[in-house]
C-alpha cells in the first residue's frame, strides 16, 4: 500500500499532535484492503446523493453524473493514480482515431455539423494531456513551498477542460452561422452519417471509462472530462440528423444542427462548471462529512465531535477534526483513542489521505459544528 493517509493522534487531551502515517495498523485486518469489514453500514456509508427524478433525473445524471461513489472506492493514492493514468491513455487513442476518420470525411463531405463534431472531439483528445500531467504531478511529494503536496493540479486541470469545452462551442457556433450565411452544398451524405455514428460510439465508450474510473478513484476533473466526450458523443448524433434533414430536402439542416450543438454544450456545461468550482472552492459532499462525524462519534472514548472538515485535494481527501474527550482521560488513553479514530476514519473514508485530529477537554465548551 502507497496509502498517505496521516491521522494526526494526539499526546494527550491539550491538543498536541503526533503524526501517524497508517502504515503501522495491522489490526488483525489480513487481506483487507478493500475495506468491507464492518464498515459497510455506517450512517451515510449508502448513497446519500440527492436525486432527480424522471427525465429531468436522467438527463441530469448523464450529464452532470456524481463524482464520489462510495461502492467503488480506490483506498491507495498511487493505484487510484495509475488508474487515472490509464483511462486517460486510453481513451485518447480511441478520441483520437475517431477525430482522424471524421475529418477524412468532412474534407469529401463539406458538412459543417461534422466539422463541428470533429473539432469537439479533437479538443477532447487534448484536454487528456493536461489531465494526464495533473496525475502525474500529484503523486509527487509536499515541498517546503507546497506543503500540502501537488494534488490541486488536478482540479485546476479540470477548469481547463472546462474552458476548451467552452471554446470549441464557440468555435462551431461560429462556423454554424457562417454556414447559414454562406450555404454550401453537402456531399457523400451516407459517409457523413456513418462517421457521425462512429463518432458517437466511439465517444461514449470512452466517456462511459471515464466517468466509472474518475468516480471510483473520486476525481471531479477526471469526470468532467468524461462528461466532455459524453457531449461529443450526442455531437456526432445531432450530425446525423443534421445529414438525415440535408437528405429529406432541407439543406439549412446542417448549420441549424451545429448551432443546436454548441447551445446545448454551452447549458450543460454549467453542471460541470459547478462541480469544478466546488472542488476549488473546497466544497465536499455533505454525505462524506455526515460519515466521518458518525464515524468519530462512535469510536470508544470520545465524548463529542466540536469541528469536522474535509477538502478535496485532486481525488483526494484532507481534513481536520476537534474531539472532546472525557477531562480525567490520561494522556495516553487519549492518545489510544486518537489513534482509533483515524483507523475507523480510514475504513469509512477510503479516499482519505490526511486527517488532523485534536483533542480537547469534554468541559471546555459546547458542541459547535
Amino acid at each position: 500500500m502507497n496509502d498517505r493517509t496521516a491521522t494526526n493522534s494526539t499526546e494527550g487531551a491539550e491538543g498536541h499532535h503526533h503524526h501517524d502515517h497508517g502504515q503501522d495498523h495491522p489490526h488483525g485486518h489480513s487481506g483487507d484492503q478493500g475495506h468491507s469489514h464492518g464498515h459497510d453500514h455506517l450512517p451515510g456509508h449508502d448513497h446519500a446523493h440527492t436525486h432527480h427524478k424522471g427525465l429531468k433525473g436522467w438527463l441530469f445524471e448523464l450529464f452532470v453524473p456524481h463524482t464520489h461513489d462510495a461502492a467503488d472506492s480506490v483506498d491507495d493514492a498511487l493505484e487510484a493514480s495509475e488508474q487515472g493514468i490509464r483511462a486517460l491513455k486510453i481513451s485518447l487513442f480511441m478520441l483520437l482515431g475517431t477525430t482522424v476518420l471524421q475529418f477524412l470525411v468532412v474534407l469529401v463531405s463539406g458538412s459543417v455539423a461534422l466539422l463541428a463534431d470533429t473539432i469537439h472531439n479533437f479538443s477532447d483528445a487534448l484536454t487528456a494531456v493536461p489531465l494526464w500531467i495533473a496525475f502525474i504531478l500529484g503523486r509527487r511529494a509536499a515541498t517546503r513551498r507546497y506543503t500540502y503536496g501537488f494534488g490541486r493540479a488536478e482540479d485546476l486541470a479540470g477548469l481547463f477542460i472546462v474552458a476548451v469545452v467552452a471554446l470549441s462551442a464557440v468555435l462551431a457556433a461560429w462556423q454554424s452561422v457562417d454556414r447559414l450565411f454562406h450555404p454550401q452544398a453537402l456531399q457523400n451524405l451516407g459517409w457523413v452519417m456513418g462517421a457521425g455514428l462512429i463518432g458517437f460510439a466511439g465517444n461514449e465508450a470512452v466517456a462511459v471509462y471515464r466517468i466509472r474510473i474518475g468516480r471510483r478513484i473520486g476525481s471531479a476533473a477526471l469526470v468532467a472530462d468524461g462528461v466532455h466526450a459524453r457531449m461529443d458523443g450526442f455531437t456526432s448524433l445531432a450530425v446525423v440528423l443534421g445529414a438525415g434533414g440535408v437528405m429529406l430536402g432541407f439543406p439549412l439542416a446542417d448549420p441549424i444542427v451545429g448551432l443546436l450543438i454548441s447551445a446545448a454544450i454551452i447549458i450543460l456545461l454549467w453542471g460541470t462548471v459547478g462541480s469544478i468550482g466546488r472542488r476549488l472552492m473546497d466544497g465536499i459532499e455533505p454525505e462524506l462529512l455526515d460519515r466521518a462525524r458518525s464515524t468519530l462519534e462512535g469510536t470508544p472514548g470520545v465524548v463529542d465531535v466540536r469541528r469536522v472538515q474535509l477538502r478535496w485535494a485532486g481525488h483526494r481527501l484532507q481534513g481536520a477534526a476537534t474531539i472532546g474527550v472525557d477531562d480525567e482521560t490520561s494522556l495516553l488513553l487519549a492518545e489510544q483513542t486518537m489513534h482509533e479514530a483515524g483507523h475507523r476514519l480510514r475504513h469509512a473514508l477510503p479516499k482519505l489521505d490526511e486527517m488532523t485530529l485534536t483533542p480537547v477537554p469534554a468541559s471546555t465548551g459546547p458542541v459547535t459544528a
